[in-house]
Formats: C-alpha cells, structure tokens, sequence
C-alpha cells in the first residue's frame, strides 16, 4: 500500500479541505445514528401508553440508580405497614454494584417519596417518577419510603438513596473507567431528552400524543436537513480535492516524463507511457474520490451506528461483531486477487491503445495490402486478454458482496434471536430493539458499501505502480557541478565513442574518433545499421556513451549542462516533428518570445512565406496533429524555420530531404546552403545531392568510421563509398 501513502501525498497539501470532509462525515454519520436512535421515543409514543415524559423519567431513574421498575396506580398492604402509598415503583430488577443496591434495595420492593415538610408517612408524593429523575441530576440524596413484603407481611421503612451527584460512596464508579464513561454520558443525553420533552405537556391523551409524535417527526426533519447539507459539502469538496491532487500529479508525470532519458523508451512503448498518464490516473482518479468519500464515510457511518448499538445493549452488538474477523479476512484475500487482475488488465489496455494507435496511423497500408482481417484478428487476442482479466475482476467484485451480505445475515440472526428472548424475558424493552435492530443493520449495510471499497483500493494500487513507475525513472543525468557551455563553440571531437542501445547485443558504435572544426559541414554516409543517427543523437546527449568522451569546444559534454549544450544544437530529422498549434507558434518553438518580424523572416529564410502567406488564416494557420493540412515539403521547412529561427552553433541534419517532392527538395537544399555557413553541420543522407558538396564525408560501416575526404578521394580510395554512390547516391 505504499503507492496510495504516496498517492495522499498529493492529497494532503490540500489538509484544510479534508479536515472539513472529515468533519461533515462524522457529523452525517452522527446525525444518521440519531435518526436511528429516535425510533424508540417514536415507537413509545406510538405503542405503549406511558408517554415522552414517563419514558424519559424512568429510562433516567434506571440509569442513575441501576434498577428497572414498573410504575403502579396502587397497591394493597397490610394494616400495620401504615398507609398505602399513592404512587409506587415496583423494582423487578436491580443491577450489581449500583446505587439502587448500595442502598438495599432489592427486587419485588416497592419504592415511595417522603414529602420533607412532612411529620408522617402520610405526606407521599404522588409525582414519584418525575421527582427521581430530577434528583438525579440535582439533588446529592434522596430520603424514600421502602415498601417490602416480609413473611407474608408488608413492612416500611425511610432510606436515603444516593444520586449520582454523590457517588464518592460508590468505590466502583470513578471517571477514569468506561463504564463511568458511558453511565455518565447516558445520564447527559437522557437529561437533554428530559429538557426538549419538557416543552410538551403531560399527559396521554390523544391531543397530547399526536403533538409528540409531530415534535418528533420535525425534529427528525430538521436533523435529515442538516445531514444533507453535510453531505452536499462533504461530496462538493471531495471531488475538488480529487481534482486538483489528480492535476497535480498528471503535471508531475508529464514533467517527469519530458525530463527522462529517451533511452527508456527502448524498452517501453509511447502508447504504454501515455495509458499511464491518461488511463491509470483516471483509475486513481476514481480511487481517490472512493478514499476521502465512501471509504471514509461507511466506516464513520458503521463505528457510530455501533457505537449506538452498544450504548443500547453492549451483550447483542457483541454477538453481531462475532462475524467481524472473517470479514477482514476475505476482504484482504479479495483485494490481492484485485490487485493482480487489476495490473494485468492495465497492461492489456496499455497494448490495446498502441495497437489501435498503429492501426489508424498506418490504415492506408492495411488497406493497400488488403490486411484487413489479420489486423483485426491480432486485435481481437489483446481485446481477449483484456476481457479475461476484466471479467477476472468482475468474478471477484460480483463475489464480495454477497459473501458479506450471507455474514451479516447470519451475525444480524444470532443477535435477533438472543434479543428476542431478552425482549421475551423482559430484559430489553420492544422500541430499544426494533432501535437495536436498525442500528445494527445500518451498520452491516455500511460494512458491505464499505467491501466493494477495498477492491477499488487495489485497483489503484495497481495503477499507482504503474504510474509512480515512471514517476520513479531517474531524469537524464547531469553533474552538481556542471557547468555552461559558452555559446558560438562549433568544434566538434569524438574520442573513441563507444555505445550499446539498453536493449541491443552488440555495440552500435565501436571506437569511433572524428574531429570536426568549427565552421564545417561533414556528411555522414553509409548503409543501414552503420551508426549515422546513433552518432547524431550522442551530440545533443539523447544518450550517454558506454566509454569516451565527446567534446564542443574543448567542453566534455557529460560535464556541462544540458541546457547550455542544447541551446548550441538546432536538429531537423526524416520525422517531421510539428505541433498540433498556429504555424507561428511551431516556428517559435525554435526561440520562445521571438517577435512575428523574426519568424517572418525565418519562413523566408527557409523557403516556407511562400506558402505560408498563401494560406487563408497566414501564419495563424493551426497545423492539425501529425501534421494534418500540409504537405510533406511544406512541413519540412516550417520545421527548417524553427532551425534558423534558433540560430545554433551546431546543425544536424537526418534525412531532411529524403521523403519530399523534387520542387521541394530543391527549396530545402537552397534554405539549407544558408544556414550552414559559418556553422558546424552534419548531415546525414543518402541523396547525392545533399552529400556531394560537403567539407568532409565520413563514411561508416558497422558502427565504425571506415573513411573520410571529399567526393573525389573517396571514389577512389574507398569501396564502401563507391557501392553507395552507385546504388544510392546517383539516384538522386
């Protein structure tokens, strides 16, 4: 998982957002558990006949004193217990260690209020239920009439009860445990109950009763707005941090991949490259929203709704969480298959969009050959691959979920039938567990949003490695202490230059010395494979030689900066390179910030206004992508513009005239003679035309230079030369 860290990496910058999404989760995820939780004063309300304010009242007297009791109109006892009570409590249960026992109290008893103005028992307070849970929270003790059933007979007696504004006297109740935790908490929410119920009038009559259950439904209303709104701003600034930490890692990746070695893309395709940046990270892209929206909010979502259950009853939430650990369990084993088959299908992608990318560039060559079906059938084996690994994927997706789902029901099962027997027992009321119930199913269905997550994770995990794979790729290596290159250097020295292609055998450049002085054109001639473009791209350090040196200037070119050296270097090849932009701006990409005059009178310089200015829309012409509009010839000198208009001290001419018509490959000769005086040029060609005239002639064969002189001496010295001339060289 080191590539998603790395991955929030780019999230993180933006903290103040996530701090708010982070925030809205857990007050939508509170707010749900509320809803939930208010199932049970509605289903009071609704069910039973003792009301909001009987509800809150004994639920606190429970809580704050550990016994649970029935409240009765009257009770018959004996003539020489005193008089009957008003209003009693009968106790049916009482918890260990509680106030209620600490006091005595025991099961069966039944509890009255002494009336402190009073002289005798005759004084008993008929609001009894109210008048303990005010005391709860209010009074440190409480004097109450005791009334038990002894050998047949009822006898009384005054006690004080503690409440837990006293509980010093309780030694198991301190605030650094759980329990105190919890028990005081309980005591804080029932005693906000009492004050909001406490706007609505006692009493159960009809009137009273739909007012309540109106209360509660607006307050529910209220709550389910206030959720929303949180979810509103929880989504809107969630896709806002995807977004810009997305931008900014494809910036990144972009940045990267203009700074690497060319080299590297001998062993990985352009299109694998560009499937990186553009399909990967939409992949990420997805997880990303997945991570800061449901894979954070269903967790949220699910620890609340627990933690609701457990404040209800702690003994079923328990039972329910027994299927947590296979759950983990089969989440991990699902994501690895994920991850495997996620990789898997990114690279079937990868090859599928170089393949398609080959088909619609060479389409008419398909056609002409009439290999149609074999394209298409070459086609449809990447198109398998990638289906198998995408329904690979699927199997193990469309798996996850009901495999949760079988868990949940099962654990969700064994919690209904204990609850039921409790409920059936007396030991858990009927709203507290449909609550319970709801509570606990909120939080299955959030674990089972929350499966699917994880498998999305792997997926980004896989394509996080593929995309921080080329984030990873060293750039192109340069000294600490290199230095410029001063401008106007033109002398040009290979020393015993030896170099191997990463993926190749055998050397394609074996020992090779040549000095060029300032100045001079030398031609580079010989048969395919003998090293003329290798040697070209070693001057502008596209690549590094195994062993020598190559100096400019008497500068080691492994020792300045690539900048400096490359700013010396113009560079026109057989691949016509333009840019999907205005023909001024491709021309420009020869200076940045030259003035329209200066690119005006490059075009002319290179043969390139006369067409130019022919065009309806001039040099604000957009030159389509691959070159689009224009012909051959017409896009070599736009590219021969961007040469002049650089004005380097060294030229390097591959191939420049080898794919155009004989018009315009009489204009590129013209532009050519210009701009190679008074600059070191080499050129590389098999035109007899272009070579002819040159200052020097190197020819090379097999990766070395087998001779060098003018057209003359070479036709009678060098064997070589003569066989290219004759095949080649007189053709043009």
């Amino acid at each position: 998982m080191k590539n998603i860290k790395r991955l929030f990496g780019y999230v993180w910058p933006q903290w103040p957002r996530v701090v708010g999404v982070v925030v809205s989760t857990v007050v939508i995820a509170l707010l749900l558990s509320v809803s939930f939780m208010a199932i049970i004063p509605l289903l009071t309300v609704m069910i039973q006949n003792e009301g909001l304010h009987g509800w809150a009242d004994r639920k606190t007297c429970e809580t704050a004193y550990g016994m649970e009791f029935d409240v009765l109109a009257a009770t018959e006892v004996s003539e020489d217990a005193g008089p009957s009570l008003q209003t009693h409590l009968r106790v049916h249960r009482v918890r260990e260690d509680s106030l209620a026992e600490k006091a005595g109290i025991r099961v069966d008893d039944r509890i009255g209020r002494l009336d402190e103005d009073a002289s005798d028992v005759q004084g008993i307070y008929p609001g009894l239920l109210e008048e303990l849970a005010t005391a709860a929270m209010t009074t440190p003790a409480l004097r109450v009439r005791l009334m038990r059933r002894d050998g047949g007979d009822w006898i009384g007696a005054d006690i004080e009860l503690s409440t837990p504004q006293n509980t010093a006297a309780v030694e198991d109740l301190n605030w650094r445990t759980l329990r105190q935790f919890k028990w005081r908490t309980r005591l804080t929410g029932l005693a906000a109950a009492r004050w909001a119920v406490g706007f609505l009038p006692r009493g159960q009559s009809a009137e009273n009763r739909i007012r309540a259950v109106v209360a509660i439904m607006v307050v529910m209303l209220v709550i389910t707005i206030i959720r929303c709104i949180a979810k509103y701003y929880q989504d809107y600034v969630s896709q806002k941090i995807v977004q810009v930490a997305v931008n900014e890692l494809r910036q990144d990746v972009f940045t990267r991949l203009t700074c690497v070695p060319i080299s590297i893309f001998a062993t990985e395709r352009p299109s694998d490259t560009i499937s990186r940046i553009m399909r990967d990270t939409n992949t990420m892209t997805s997880a990303i929203k997945i991570m800061i929206g449901k894979a954070l909010r269903e967790p949220v979502n699910a620890l609340f709704m627990l933690a609701g259950a457990m404040f209800l009853n702690w003994r079923l939430s328990l039972i329910f969480l027994t299927a947590a650990p296979l759950v983990l369990v089969l989440l991990a084993s699902f994501g690895r298959k994920i991850k495997k088959a996620s990789r898997r299908s990114l690279v079937a992608g990868a090859e599928m969009l170089s393949k398609l990318q080959e088909a619609v560039a060479g389409l008419r060559v398909v056609k002409v050959y009439n290999q149609q079906r074999y394209e298409q059938q070459r086609f449809a084996e990447i198109n398998d691959r990638l289906l198998k690994q995408l329904l690979a994927m699927s199997k193990v997706d469309a798996a996850t979920h009901p495999v949760l789902e079988v868990l949940g029901m099962l654990a969700g099962a064994g919690a209904i039938v204990v609850g039921m027997a409790w409920v059936t027992g007396g030991g858990l009321e009927g709203p507290e567990f449909i609550a319970l119930l709801a509570l606990l199913g909120g939080a299955a269905e959030a674990v089972r949003k929350t499966s699917g997550v994880w498998n999305r994770i792997q997926q980004a995990n896989a394509a996080a490695e593929r995309v921080f794979d080329v984030l990873d790729h060293p750039p192109e290596p340069e000294k600490p202490d290199a230095v410029t290159l001063p401008s106007g250097r033109g002398d040009v020295d290979f020393r015993d230059v030896v170099f191997t292609y990463p993926v190749a055998e055998h050397p394609a450049l074996k020992g090779v010395r040549l000095t060029v002085t300032s100045g001079h054109n030398v031609a580079i001639v010989g048969p395919n494979g003998s090293g003329k473009t290798t040697l070209a791209n070693l001057l502008p350090r596209f690549y590094d030689p195994d062993s020598g040196r190559i100096l400019i200037g008497g500068y080691d070119i492994a020792e300045v900066t690539l900048e400096s050296l490359r700013s010396q270097i113009g560079m026109v090849t057989q691949e016509v390179i333009t840019f999907n932009d205005t023909i001024t701006a491709n021309i420009a990409y020869g200076r940045q910030g030259a003035t329209q005059e200066e690119i005006v009178e490059a075009a002319r310089r290179a043969f390139a206004h006369e067409f130019i200015s022919q065009l309806p829309l001039g040099y604000n012409t957009v030159i389509g992508e691959y070159g689009v509009g224009l012909s051959g010839g017409q896009l070599q000198r736009i590219v021969i513009a961007r040469a002049i208009l650089k004005n380097p001290a060294i030229l390097i001419f591959d191939e420049a005239t080898s794919q155009v018509d004989a018009d315009s490959e009489a204009k590129i000769h013209k532009a050519l003679e210009e701009i190679m005086q008074g600059r070191t040029t080499f050129i590389i060609a098999h035109r007899f035309s272009t070579v002819i005239a040159a200052d020097v002639i190197v020819v090379m064969d097999g990766g070395r230079i087998v001779a060098q002189g003018k057209h003359e001496q070479l036709m009678q010295t060098c064997p070589i030369y003569q066989g290219l001339y004759e095949t080649q060289l007189i053709k043009a």
